[in-house]
């Protein structure tokens, strides 16, 4: 069990920030964010938080993606895929960390965005813009951890992709079984902070025995078939082998995100000015060895690797229950298929974990919708908002996404992690004074770096425009909700002078 601490003075002392742009303007909303904020107890400490954030990073995607990174950049490049995906994290998540130790509150991107820009100014409608893009890309996040766990149990009963109603053939059992898998998600997480993080851990094990398994049975298989060895690749021009890497590293910087996943859970971690910084930094060390030893590890096996780009989910899962099987026989097998089901489960609980914190704290702010303000008065958690978030990804579980979550990922880039990379320069400027518990080192080197990483895999994209396309929609949309809300209110930029607000 993780020891608790008492309401303590640091969380105390941040109170005035985290209500300093209560919107509505009225007094009982300023009285509202303090107790509601006051309620979330600081008992996660350094080992929990690198926890959570490994059990987001290492999802279903890297057993998935590896033939896909090898197609792409091919058999010798495909390495540096995955170091250059780690040295855009690292950039990224220095970012991540000055924001997190200045800023250690629920919420995590939304309370970044609301304090650079100024809570009674764009802060305002970027933060609510977040949350708004995050109503689309969260739950769908959830929900296709969700499909692709039924996916890898359709392996082992071959029956759930069959479709229990004719005039709906596109619906199968699997998507009830995701749909199941979402729910019972939400239900484990309802509940305190200290049983959450034990199960964590017990889901923790199980994720670092499908990445030792897929290692060592890489290794294994490549001993038995003449020693380990890089496969010959064809010769190439020097602009396609840069493209093909741009796509790679597109995949590879996607199955690294999660490495920030502890600052949305900013007010529940003690020490934040050294724990927050320090968790995402190991996590990406850690996730990004052991990405890379699983590359090498497979690399001998996966010889027709362009052969597979084209597969089904399931069957590129199968990839690397076959590893095993060849290396140990077909129980490996199965066994490092069952892992694989284990390790997505564990990602949508961190990821329901994380992200059921930001419609909160933008509901405590008023901001989003009030109800979702609650505390429970047993556990201390924000319960109406991780409901809310588990029954719509539920819901998600009955569509086809990956085209669509390809999409929101750009829009993720655009309007959260762009936006906090200029930001974290903008806050070095316009507020020099400002308490830094951790300054990002060779500044301003990382977030240019970050930048200029995320421009190399957007551009060099077939269907850059589709995904910039949708990313303008969401941000549109958004942007006319928030405008006709902030008239209502008397927000900016239509906020009333001081002596004219309601009281």
């Amino acid at each position: 069990m993780i020891p608790q601490t008492p309401t303590d003075d640091n969380a105390t002392s941040i109170q005035p920030a985290l209500s300093g742009g209560p919107t509505g303007n009225s007094k009982s909303g300023n009285s509202q964010s303090s107790e509601s904020s006051q309620s979330l107890e600081r008992r996660i400490g350094l080992r929990s938080a690198v926890l959570f954030n490994m059990l987001e990073m290492i999802g279903v995607g890297p057993f998935i993606t590896l033939p896909l990174v090898i197609a792409a950049a091919g058999y010798k490049l495909s390495v540096w895929a995955w170091l250059l995906g780690a040295t855009i994290a690292v950039a990224d998540g220095l970012v991540w960390a000055e924001l997190g130790a200045a800023f250690p509150r629920a919420g995590g991107s939304y309370a970044f965005l609301r304090e650079i820009y100024g809570p009674r100014g764009a802060g305002n409608w970027l933060s609510f813009l977040y949350v708004w893009q995050l109503s689309f890309s969260a739950p769908l996040s959830i929900a296709s951890g969700c499909i692709g766990l039924s996916s890898f149990l359709a392996w082992f009963w071959p029956s759930l992709e069959n479709a229990p109603i004719a005039a709906l053939p596109a619906l199968h059992y699997a998507n009830f079984a995701a749909a199941a898998a979402c729910l019972l998600v939400t239900a484990l997480l309802y509940r305190n902070l200290s049983s959450v993080t034990r199960l964590a851990w017990v889901l923790f094990a199980g994720v670092m025995a499908a990445m030792t398994g897929v290692i060592v049975s890489g290794f294994a298989h490549a001993a038995a078939t003449g020693g380990w060895h890089m496969p010959a690749s064809p010769a190439q021009s020097a602009m396609i082998a840069i493209g093909g890497l741009a796509q790679a590293t597109l995949i590879t910087t996607y199955d690294y995100w999660g490495y920030y996943n502890i600052t949305f859970l900013g007010s529940e971690v003690k020490r934040p000015e050294k724990t927050i910084p320090r968790s995402i930094l190991l996590s990406v060390l850690f996730v990004s060895a052991l990405y890379v030893t699983m590359n090498l590890a497979s690399l001998p096996s996966l010889r027709n690797a362009a052969s597979h780009t084209a597969e089904s989910a399931l069957l590129r899962a199968q990839l690397v229950a076959e590893i095993a099987q060849s290396a140990f026989g077909k129980w490996a097998g199965y066994t490092v298929a069952a892992l694989v089901v284990w390790t997505a489960f564990a990602s949508v609980f961190s990821l329901l974990l994380g992200y059921s914190r930001v419609p909160y704290a933008a509901a405590r702010d008023g901001n989003y919708f009030r109800v979702l303000a609650a505390i429970h008065p047993k556990h201390g958690i924000p319960h109406r908002s991780l409901v809310a978030l588990g029954l719509v990804a539920a819901a998600f579980c009955f569509f086809s996404l990956q085209q669509v979550i390809t999409m929101l990922v750009i829009t993720r880039i655009l309007l959260q992690f762009f936006l906090q990379q200029v930001g974290v320069m903008v806050l070095r400027v316009q507020r020099p004074q400002l308490e830094r518990p951790f300054r990002i080192p060779l500044y301003p080197l990382p977030p240019l770096v970050a930048i200029a990483g995320f421009v190399f895999i957007l551009v060099n994209r077939s269907d850059a425009l589709g995904g910039l396309a949708v990313a303008a929609g969401i941000a549109c949309s958004g942007t006319v909700i928030y405008l006709v809300r902030a008239k209502r209110l008397g927000q900016w930029p239509f906020e009333l002078p001081a002596p004219l607000r309601p009281e």
